[in-house]
């Protein structure tokens, strides 16, 4: 049996695919289930967070083995096989085993040194365990991943290359500002009671927001929340929970709010975001062209435009209350964008102060009109505008308001409406927006130590396979010594009847030390030459040596794989 992985992260698909890939808890479950019963996979274990969802199992074939686990993905998914496939990533034995741990150590997180991935592997294990999915292969696995994290933590400076996603969130919402600085004294509603919202709601505590409000389907692990913020001696901040009828009437009072909830559809939609910005400014909420949620302006955004002072233009040739009915300058170039050829010759003799009769005007052919349109248009598109004969007007510029209300939205499918970017007055970061955020961040000079520790523990870790598969064959081998040893201590007794207890016990130790003597050296040799690589046929030859029974060393398998699927997480 072999190790397989097939994935997809942040770094393989776009958000939108993610979101509509993410698992409800039922259906991981129920992709556990059909995992194992499927033909080639004998454990299966489901590791799924915000920013990625990915399959392990023990299979027995490579390539059906990624045909099955792709097909169930999809399936349980939601997401079409082929619309899938080309997000989806496969490791396979060693690369599958450097994965995981590269995962535990934060290396392939959004933000590089988060910890939070350890809570969601342990999750994860726990979770196959609960389901009797995970045997050795996988138990030993996933503990090993744990202890690599904690190792990488603990013995290197990982942590200064980034931070969780929560803090991440929370700085990119306080726009370079310090955090505790730009919470202090705001009001925080925390939605979902689940880690990453206790994470959230502990850390705006701790940099003294006003207050903290949770709120969640389950009312009784809401109130579980605020009793713990309530309780930590390192904070003074009052927390109370609400239940999530409650949360459009807290989103007015709120300053910042946090969601992360496992709802499949939206939590909060941009109508009651933009309801709630109301009831705090009494002035609704426009939308605007910023689609980043960091305050930029969209410069292909259109707007309305303050109506411009026309003064007496006597004699111009263009429909001058309509151009001031749509708030543009007739001295500006979008005020003769569209104009047909001959008005626009008109307008420009007209603003060199020259005498155009439309009335006397020639009359030119019809193709003329096409071509100077051609000729315009080839000069825009090098120019990058339309030519004029005088300068624009200055537009007075439109100032985004400062945000009122703060988003962070860590769920993944969404909680919040994606169209809250637009909203004035709101200021949302959502995964999205920190997947892009992170993109360009440096990465610290501790993650190298960290990769070569996850060099080594792979190394180490696919020796200690290859020697546990051997193990069965070594102690069927030393069962069927002790058989020996007790038959013929059996049939020593049968001739000499008399031998009293003494002596019977002296024999019977000389012989199992004989035994032991002459098992020691070949046993522990095939442990050490089973861990190289290519070791693998150690066992084989074994168990043809001695004419071991297959079907002991079978049971002897089963045995520790009981024994495996009945371990807890560390």
């Amino acid at each position: 049996m072999s190790l397989l992985v097939v994935g997809l992260s942040h770094r393989s698909a776009p958000v939108s695919v993610l979101e509509r890939a993410s698992l409800s808890a039922d259906a991981q479950l129920k992709l556990l289930q059909d995992t194992v019963a499927a033909e080639p996979a004998a454990e299966a274990a489901v590791l799924a967070t915000c920013n990625r969802i990915e399959l392990y199992a023990d299979v027995d074939k490579f390539h059906a083995g990624v045909a099955e686990l792709s097909t169930l993905l999809a399936q349980h998914s939601g997401v079409g096989l082929d619309e899938l496939t080309p997000y989806l990533y496969v490791h396979y034995e060693d690369r599958a085993v450097h994965h995981l741990f590269s995962v535990a150590c934060g290396l392939d997180s959004m933000v590089v040194g988060e910890g939070q991935v350890l809570g969601q592997i342990k999750d994860s294990l726990a979770q196959a365990q609960d389901l009797h999915t995970a045997g050795r292969l996988l138990n030993d696995l996933f503990q090993q991943s744990l202890r690599v994290g904690k190792r990488a933590h603990s013995e290197t400076g990982i942590d200064r290359a980034g931070q969780s996603l929560v803090t991440f969130g929370l700085e990119q919402l306080a726009a370079g500002e310090d955090v505790s600085a730009w919470a202090r004294g705001k009001k925080a509603l925390v939605i979902g009671a689940g880690s990453m919202s206790s994470l959230a709601a502990a850390t705006l505590a701790r940099a003294g927001v006003a207050e903290v409000v949770v709120a969640n389907r389950t009312f009784d692990r809401a109130e579980r929340l605020a009793r713990i913020l309530t309780e930590d001696e390192g904070t003074d901040v009052p927390a109370r929970a609400v239940p999530m009828e409650s949360v459009p009437a807290e989103l007015t009072r709120a300053d910042i709010a946090v969601s992360c909830t496992g709802a499949t559809g939206l939590v909060l939609t941009a109508e009651a975001i933009a309801a709630a910005v109301e009831g705090r400014t009494g002035a609704p909420a426009p939308a605007t062209g910023t689609p980043d949620g960091f305050g930029e302006e969209d410069p292909s955004a259109v707007r309305a435009l303050p109506p411009t002072s026309l003064g007496a233009e006597e004699n111009c040739p263009l429909d001058l209350p309509a151009a001031q009915r749509s708030g543009f300058s007739v001295l500006g170039e979008a005020a003769v964008a569209g104009m047909d050829a001959a008005t626009l010759e008109q307008h420009a003799a007209w603003v060199d102060n020259a005498t155009v009769d439309r009335r006397t005007a020639v009359r030119r052919a019809p193709g003329t009109d096409a071509e100077l349109i051609t000729a315009l248009a080839a000069t825009a598109a090098t120019a990058g505008r339309i030519p004029e004969r005088r300068r624009p007007e200055q537009a007075a510029a439109l100032v985004r308001p400062e945000p009122v209300l703060f988003l962070l939205d860590l769920a993944m499918p969404r909680d919040v409406d994606a169209a809250a970017h637009r909203l004035a007055g709101v200021r949302l970061v959502d995964i999205e927006s920190l997947a892009e955020a992170s993109a360009g961040a440096p990465m610290a000079a501790d993650v190298d130590q960290v990769r070569r520790i996850v060099g080594d523990e792979v190394a180490a870790f696919g020796a200690a396979l290859r020697a546990a598969h051997i193990t069965p064959t070594v102690v069927a081998l030393r069962a069927m010594a002790a058989d020996v040893v007790a038959g013929e201590i059996a049939r020593l007794e049968g001739r000499l009847p008399g031998l009293d207890d003494k002596h019977r016990a002296e024999i019977t130790q000389t012989v199992k030390r004989v035994v032991d003597k002459l098992l020691h050296a070949p046993t522990v040799r095939v442990k050490q030459l089973a861990a190289e690589p290519g070791g693998a046929g150690y066992a084989d030859a074994l168990r043809t040596l001695f004419d071991l029974d297959p079907e002991t060393v079978a049971s002897v398998s089963r045995a520790d794989d009981s024994t495996e699927k009945n371990r807890g997480p560390e």
